[in-house]
């Protein structure tokens, strides 16, 4: 009688540690696929914040005369827009785990500027898109700066061609 109740009680405290056993070898096994996974799906939101913004680029060439209007949609998973009225520049910040590029040397994609600055946890990404020379940019009317943060909705983005300003340079406004 004695014999059978302690093969029953083996067999319960060898599922207690083959269970244990299993979930901490899961447990290894996610915290080294984990950031990895991270790194990827930080260069995959890059890509399309690259893509939205040749988007953007394409739809300021077309705006062709003053009075033209294009409303933008416009969704931001990570990071953040800047539009920059006092420098005429659309600015996107992301920090990820990953180096998106070379740290500190700029790539030229397209239109877009690309910059990775080393930080040391998370490096700093900025994609830019520079009109200083091309247009004049303003925010709701002025010379300001507007940041759009990441969030569940998307951002719809109007961009009016209001004319010429004093120097020549087409003057875009963006409302949100």
């Amino acid at each position: 009688m004695k014999r059978g109740k302690n093969k029953r009680g083996q067999v319960w405290i060898e599922t207690v540690i083959y269970t244990l056993i299993a979930f901490v070898m899961i447990g290894l096994v996610l915290s080294f696929a984990r950031p990895k996974i991270q790194e990827l799906q930080d260069q995959l939101i890059l890509d399309q914040s690259i893509e939205v913004l040749k988007k953007i680029d394409s739809t300021i060439l077309s705006m062709g005369s003053a009075g033209n209007q294009r409303i933008l949609p416009v969704t931001i998973k990570k990071g953040e827009i800047q539009i920059d009225g006092e420098e005429d520049k659309i600015i996107f910040n992301m920090e990820s785990k990953s180096l998106y590029s070379e740290p500190d040397k700029e790539i030229i994609d397209g239109s877009v500027i690309i910059l990775t600055k080393e930080k040391t946890d998370l490096n700093l990404v900025t994609l830019t898109l520079d009109y200083n020379e091309i247009y004049n940019l303003t925010m709701e009317g002025k010379d300001e700066k507007k940041s759009l943060s990441s969030a569940s909705t998307e951002y719809s983005i109007s961009i009016i061609h209001k004319g010429f300003d004093s120097l020549g340079k087409p003057t875009l406004d963006f409302t949100i």
